[in-house]
């Protein structure tokens, strides 16, 4: 099995009696990625049949493929009329039809051969985009799947890896992606220069073909570092005078550039701060630089305090973002989107979903994911995020009465890529699930996670029963195995700093960082009440009822909005410190139990697919006990209270 192809591994059909595939379109689609497209997975598919192009010959050994464009059809809108022998495929433009060619293939690669169905679809999201934190010397921050594959010692590279990187990533729906990382370093500034003009340009256009939209992250003091200036000044009429002559010379080199992704007055990045401006200032400003050539600015919410003293019990790093933004609510241009995390503070496995959802209604939102396992494992450990991201887009924030659930209020959603230039694309091929099921659910948030996932494993292990039951039940009980015998009840962190790799309570508890577990004898958790900082209060009056009391808040948020005593009942009626002994021995019983699962598909994996996952399972199930036997120790060494089920505590 090829795995550089991923779930575009298409096996052949259990019908070959077809020996030729005909494709009759208009000559506009006739060099078009989604003709492309056909003649890749017929060459899989039926490896045995001839390809034609507009064919006159037509009879039972043909199948007949009709490409159509309709205006009246939106640009990312398609129909599909498939039979035994025929299938006819329109869309709103060229990137219609190849969404529909997709679905078209999926679905015949799911069935093993050529059946009649109708299908009519429109995305989900509008903008479903891919966040690389790729640098121009080739390394990836928070990257877990090898170097990058955009660039490679200084340059920017476009080469056969990345032309199967926009078929992956259009035929899972994913319609924008950013190319270098936020925190821009070294060479990556020179994207704004002419330094990578013509491999950029070749670059967008490949982007372009597959219905792609490029982004890049300039560095937001380039005045300074690019332009020779002396100030990066966003109300300063020469700063503002080079970043108009900046965008006119991409934009009209570059007619898929669909904008910047600004990371500013962040964790060390330059931001207006430094002028006396706000965030409005500076993303407007460069709004107004693009706004010419149909640009966007999407603006990350990722601000926050970094230097904090530990002894503050009121800053609070979870307020940041709200405090910050909320006042600006009407004050960004409409060609900028301010692209806020999915929690309130850095892609834990457990956090509650971020209030700016629902509170800024005059302001476009997208929300922030990571499929990159920062915190979840680091793809050495099986976290299927699926579910997770599900859960929040079908979050409702209680800001109106209908539609206010987040996947409606947003106008598109970006994810930390988990991509890089390994065999498998994301280290390990579990991982790849991730990817496929980000895409697919943005395409069609109908979906279950579930059924995604049943796609997925059928795409990309075939159609035996046992590896997809198997690998169906590792995927959907992941992200609630690495919860439970990791950080419990929302406390977040509680790992190693700096590589934010397993375990360590007190690592970031007297750091610059923030506090984030109080723990001590008596009781664990961060008071975030009204009593407290006062967090629960940025929710809507429904939300914040909810969270604000011990009484009503949910179990597994608990910690994250309330300091209690670890003999408090949680609502399952377990105390809090045997909640945590309980479901970190559950944890790593299920790890125990993932990795055998895998132990028994050897036979029915490929040899290198099963040695690479069974590595990365063997991983996972040490790290489990060390996480177990740690923040169990560590507890009960706080508490002084004893398992009431008499296990072992170190």
């Amino acid at each position: 099995m090829d795995f550089s192809k991923l779930w575009l591994g298409y096996k052949q059909l259990e019908d070959c009696s077809k020996k030729r595939l005909i494709i009759s379109c208009e000559h506009d689609l006739k060099d078009s990625a989604a003709v492309d497209e056909l003649k890749n997975a017929a060459a899989d598919m039926m490896p045995e049949a001839i390809v034609l192009w507009r064919s006159e010959l037509f009879d039972d050994a043909s199948y007949l493929i009709v490409l159509t464009v309709k205006p009246e059809l939106s640009r990312e809108e398609y129909d599909i009329a498939a039979s035994d022998n025929i299938t006819e495929i329109c869309g709103g433009s060229d990137i219609g039809v190849l969404y529909g060619v997709y679905a078209f293939l999926r679905r015949t690669a799911l069935e093993g051969r050529f059946v009649s169905f109708t299908e009519h679809h429109i995305p989900s999201q509008p903008l479903r985009m891919l966040n690389h934190w790729d640098n121009s010397d080739g390394s990836i921050e928070r990257g877990y799947s090898g170097n990058s594959f955009f660039f490679r010692d200084g340059e920017l590279v476009v080469d056969q890896r990345t032309v199967m990187y926009a078929r992956l990533m259009a035929s899972a729906g994913i319609n924008a992606t950013v190319i270098n990382n936020v925190n821009v370093r070294g060479l990556a500034k020179h994207l704004l220069s002419e330094s990578y003009a013509d491999t950029l340009t070749e670059l967008s256009e490949l982007l372009r073909r597959y219905g792609i939209k490029l982004f890049i992250c300039p560095d937001f003091a380039a005045p300074i570092t690019v332009g020779g200036l002396e100030s990066a000044d966003p109300l300063d009429v020469n700063v503002i005078n080079w970043w108009t002559q900046c965008c006119s010379r991409l934009f009209s080199s570059l007619p898929n550039l669909a904008g910047f992704l600004v990371k500013a007055d962040s964790e060390g990045q330059p931001g207006p701060f430094a002028y006396g401006r706000d965030h409005a200032d500076g993303a407007n400003m460069l709004a107004k630089a693009v706004k010419p050539y149909g640009g966007t600015i999407i603006w990350r919410c990722f601000v926050y305090n970094c230097t904090q003293d530990w002894r503050d019990e009121k800053t609070d790093r979870a307020r940041s973002a709200y405090d910050c933004f909320k006042p600006l609510d009407g004050k960004f241009d409409d060609n900028v989107i301010l692209q806020v995390k999915n929690g309130p503070m850095d892609f834990q496995v457990r956090e509650p979903v971020s209030p700016l959802f629902g509170a800024m209604d005059k302001t476009n939102l997208m929300a922030e994911f990571q499929l990159a396992q920062e915190y979840t494992g680091q793809q050495k450990h099986v976290v299927y995020l699926v579910p997770m991201i599900k859960e929040i887009l079908a979050h409702k924030t209680h800001c109106k009465g209908e539609n206010d659930e987040v996947g409606k209020i947003v106008c598109g959603v970006a994810a930390v890529a988990n991509t890089g230039d390994d065999h498998c694309w994301t280290g390990t091929e579990l991982a790849a699930a991730n990817l496929y099921g980000y895409g697919r659910l943005l395409f069609d948030e109908s979906l279950s996670a579930e059924q995604i996932a049943e796609e997925w494993i059928a795409l990309t292990f075939g159609d035996d029963k046992e590896v997809h039951d198997k690998v169906l039940e590792i995927l959907m009980e992941s992200h609630k195995a690495y919860e439970d015998y990791t950080v419990p009840l929302g406390l977040g962190w509680m790992c190693k700093p700096n590589n934010h790799y397993g375990p360590d309570p007190w690592g970031y508890e007297f750091d610059r960082w923030g506090t984030y577990n109080r723990a001590d004898r008596d009781a664990v958790g961060v008071e975030r009440g009204p009593e407290g900082t006062g967090y629960s209060t940025q929710y809507s009056k429904e939300l914040a009822d909810l969270y604000g009391s011990v009484e009503n808040c949910p179990d597994e948020l608990l910690l994250f909005f309330h300091r209690v005593p670890y003999t408090h009942k949680l609502h399952s009626g377990k105390t809090v410190i045997q909640h945590i002994y309980d479901t970190h021995f559950e944890g790593f019983e299920k790890a125990e139990h993932f990795a055998a699962l895998w132990d028994s598909l050897e036979s029915k994996v490929d040899e290198k697919t099963f040695a690479n996952v069974k590595e990365r399972f063997n991983e996972q199930v040490r790290c489990a006990k060390e996480w177990r036997d740690i923040i169990n120790c560590f507890f009960h060494r706080l508490s002084g209270i004893d398992d009431e089920k008499g296990r072992k505590i170190y």
